[in-house]
């Protein structure tokens, strides 16, 4: 262990200070603090020098694998590049100093900005009108279901507390419906890993609120058959739902409101850019077709005829409040410059390059891996496992740390026993990407000749292989109980 790969507190030698305070400082803040909110005893502190505390957390963020040091393979939903003008737009003193409670008269720029974006996503997604309200994917889905709910309640049409979910779907889907009061129903998928129709048609009711779907699906496929189920839910008196977290190879190709989709969320943090490694913060404005337009949450941003724009904040028929303001300011501006950006012509480009990559990828390892679907797939696609079965996938996902690359999503979608989903984003160059395939192989090639290194594995990393369900039931977090 190198000296500084210590832990603070194993730094710590007491009467060492890494600061220090006038005499008078102590006296004051007995004046100020209120003797309730006093500690009785000294807090247990690392006794440190400044340089100290500077090399150990310079440190430990060269151990920490972002976007930024290496591939990530693992999903474009948290792991999308963020281009630094993004940063640059969000930080600028003209945006970030601003407050939610001041006069619109001085936040009109603010609201132009809310307003223009509004406007981009409903060309991109082919949906009338957004809301901004919504603070994340999951968020979004929530906050489209009362949106769905609401529009059935004001027509009077209170059976409809169903919704189906499709047995491929993001665990956030059936975990929405339940926490918007509704009842999943599922449908299964076909041999080809997609929603199956004729399982579908039994399901359909008027009990059947709506159907939320992914498309392409969470096995990178493209429900080719989106036409017939959209005319059949419709003719059933429901409405279809679109979960936007696979958008990324769509942009500019076909448009969710085309293929009949009435509400749907999108993931700012995932398709335009926005950083969201780590749990946060995102952004998942909630669009919808017109007629479900006044059940949209307020407030909401509208431009007079004069040009000024203003909040409005009351409307009577919404599914109500879902935040505090209007969302995540900060991550809509940087997809709002991530969108301008680009501009029409290129915004086309990243969907095609995203699929383009992921076929690319999927062909030149699968004699290597189990490939149970082998249809052209879109901006991700899931293997299930090696070939060679010397190796479990968990011992693939660690043995990539070796070798510098971050390892696939591995535990979803749950319709496979060992997934290995392979879903990078768009601006990994073909080099990048040869390398990521070279290692896959070659990791391959260890499984079949000598496993015992990837079930060690990772072999050069900070912290090697926990024991993930001793940490899970047993965690410890504290120093002292180490």
């Amino acid at each position: 262990m190198k000296y500084y790969d210590k832990l603070i507190f194993e730094l710590s030698k007491e009467g060492r200070c890494g600061f220090s305070l006038p005499s008078a400082h102590e006296g004051k803040l007995k004046d100020i603090l209120p003797e309730s909110l006093s500690r009785e005893s000294r807090a247990r502190l690392p006794e440190v020098s400044e340089v100290d505390v500077v090399r150990h957390y310079t440190n430990l963020s060269q151990m920490n694998f972002g976007v930024d040091t290496g591939f990530y393979p693992l999903g474009s939903c948290t792991m999308k590049y963020n281009p630094k003008i993004n940063e640059e737009v969000a930080s600028s003193p003209a945006f970030s100093t601003m407050h939610p409670l001041q006069d619109e008269e001085t936040a009109q720029g603010a609201l132009e900005v809310y307003w223009e974006m509004e406007k981009a996503l409903s060309a991109i997604t082919g949906l009338d009108a957004f809301t901004f309200n919504p603070c994340a994917g999951a968020h979004g889905e929530l906050t489209g279901l009362m949106v769905m709910r609401r529009y059935h309640i004001l027509r009077g049409d209170l059976k409809r507390t169903k919704v189906i979910v499709p047995d491929s779907a993001h665990g956030t889907n059936p975990a929405s419906a339940a926490v918007c009061g509704l009842d999943v129903v599922v449908v299964k998928s076909n041999a080809d890993g997609l929603v199956d129709v004729n399982d579908l048609k039994p399901l359909l009711s008027d009990e059947i609120a709506g159907i939320m779907m992914t498309n392409p699906n969470t096995l990178g496929l493209f429900e080719k058959e989106i036409g017939e189920i959209a005319t059949l839910v419709h003719e059933c008196g429901g409405l279809l739902y679109y979960d936007g977290a696979n958008m990324n190879p769509l942009l500019g190709v076909v448009r969710p409101g085309d293929m009949g989709f009435d509400i749907m969320h999108l993931n700012l943090h995932k398709t335009f850019s926005t950083p969201h490694g780590g749990g946060g913060p995102g952004s998942g404005p909630v669009g919808v077709a017109a007629r479900l337009e006044k059940c949209l949450p307020g407030p909401r941003v509208r431009k007079s005829d004069d040009g000024v724009f203003h909040i409005e904040r009351s409307w009577d028929e919404s599914a109500g409040k879902v935040s505090g303001f209007m969302g995540n300011f900060s991550i809509i501006l940087r997809a709002y410059a991530y969108i301008l950006s680009l501009g029409k012509e290129n915004i086309l480009k990243a969907g095609k390059f995203a699929t383009l990559s992921a076929n690319y990828i999927k062909e030149s390892l699968k004699d290597c891996y189990k490939l149970p679907i082998p249809s052209i797939c879109k901006h991700e696609f899931v293997f299930d496992g090696l070939i060679n079965e010397g190796a479990t996938t968990l011992d693939v996902a660690k043995r990539l740390l070796d070798y510098g690359f971050h390892a696939p999503t591995i535990y979803f979608p749950l319709l496979f026993h060992q997934t290995i989903m392979i879903e990078h984003t768009e601006t990994e160059s073909k080099e990048t990407i040869d390398a990521f395939i070279e290692v896959m192989r070659k990791i391959a090639s260890e499984a079949a000749e000598n496993p015992q290194i990837l079930k060690g594995a990772p072999h050069n990393t900070p912290v090697g292989r926990p024991d993930e369900t001793q940490a899970a039931r047993h965690p410890i977090l504290k120093y002292w109980d180490c």
